[in-house]
């Protein structure tokens, strides 16, 4: 396992109810993922989308000078996806099934992505 895909099943297994997380480029490629018994095929898939959400956030919020998001949250029928930015367009992604612990999520994926920034370095 990666030091990317190592430091995204530690961030998983903080989160009750988390089913995984990736690491992606600002142009969706994902560099690496944990998610235990997914298709890789769909966690690229859904990564790639959320990475193109995310580049919209950024224009409409640089548009009105507010700066990037830092992080955004989309919340489905039975799932959670939380998006943060990393550095240099990098993000991560943590998906939480519903009813999903934000709170726990949202510090769980903001620490991974302190830690990618540094791994990155």
């Amino acid at each position: 396992m990666s030091p990317f895909a190592e430091l995204l099943r530690a961030a998983v297994e903080k989160v009750p109810r988390a089913i995984g997380g990736a690491f992606a480029a600002s142009d969706g490629e994902m560099v690496d993922f944990y998610a235990a018994g997914t298709d890789p095929t769909e966690w690229a898939i859904l990564t790639a989308h959320y990475g193109v959400v995310l580049a919209h956030l950024e224009s409409v919020f640089d548009t009105w000078h507010f700066g990037g998001p830092h992080y955004f949250v989309v919340e489905h029928s039975k799932l959670d996806v939380l998006v943060h930015t990393v550095a240099d367009g990098y993000y991560a992604l943590l998906a939480v099934e519903q009813p999903a612990p934000l709170a726990a999520a949202l510090t769980a994926l903001a620490d991974v992505a302190g830690a990618l920034r540094r791994e990155m370095a």
